[in-house]
């Protein structure tokens, strides 16, 4: 059971219902209950999968993006538009500690908690803002790419605590992107808890590089 709030201004509104939504990551069909109320974020939602209002699945990301306007891409403009937007991410984000990684075709984005949050804490850092104006100005320049948000945690702590902060934190990045006018149709938003470290939890440096914000920046298909 997990919230999905989708955020209209600065209010926020409850789905609800039950559906099925492909998690992209792994691609399986997950059944997802929706819930009231809200998981306390940074304007006191959260915003969990998919975030576009004409169907909560990948395909409902599809159709928005399309009715947006988005055009797909295809062959090799596919890795040129991903080259370009790479450099200029990698321009951008020197120095903040935010690595770019590349995965094929795919960009990551890396964003420890220690320069992104306080301890135990899901709002953002104010002096983070800088950082993701400057990754929102560079999707916004290439809209031609969808967004998965997924929110990491260490081993420390109940499992449900730290996959409830890893949805938080997820949510938090996802809002001020949003704010910075980063179309919500291309955002997919979750957490993954403990489950996915990427690096042992058996010491502190270790903990700290799994929790962790991942941008997931993949090319518009269509």
């Amino acid at each position: 059971m997990h919230a999905k709030l989708l955020l209209t201004g600065i209010s926020v509104a409850a789905l609800l219902g039950a559906c099925t939504t492909t998690d992209p990551y792994s691609s399986q069909p997950r059944r997802n209950n929706t819930a009231t109320g809200a998981i306390a974020g940074a304007v006191g939602g959260a915003l969990l999968g998919y975030l576009t209002n004409t169907s909560n699945s990948e395909e409902g990301r599809k159709n928005a993006l399309i009715g947006a306007g988005i055009g797909a891409l295809g062959g090799a403009a596919v890795g040129a538009y991903m080259d370009r937007q790479q450099r200029d991410l990698e321009a951008e984000l020197s120095g903040s500690g935010v690595g770019v990684a590349r995965q094929g075709d795919n960009l990551v984005l890396r964003m420890p908690s220690d320069v992104t949050f306080a301890s135990n804490q899901s709002s953002i850092n104010p002096g983070f803002y800088s950082v993701l104006d400057d990754v929102s100005a560079v999707l916004n320049r290439y809209d031609q790419s969808v967004v998965d948000i997924i929110g990491h945690a260490d081993s420390d702590g109940a499992d449900d605590y730290n996959l409830n902060l890893s949805r938080q934190r997820a949510s938090s990045v996802a809002q001020y992107l949003v704010s910075r006018n980063v179309l919500a149709d291309r955002l997919y938003v979750d957490g993954r808890g403990e489950s996915q470290p990427v690096a042992t939890n058996a010491t502190a440096a270790g903990k700290a590089q799994n929790r962790r914000v991942e941008i997931l920046i993949r090319p518009f298909r269509g």
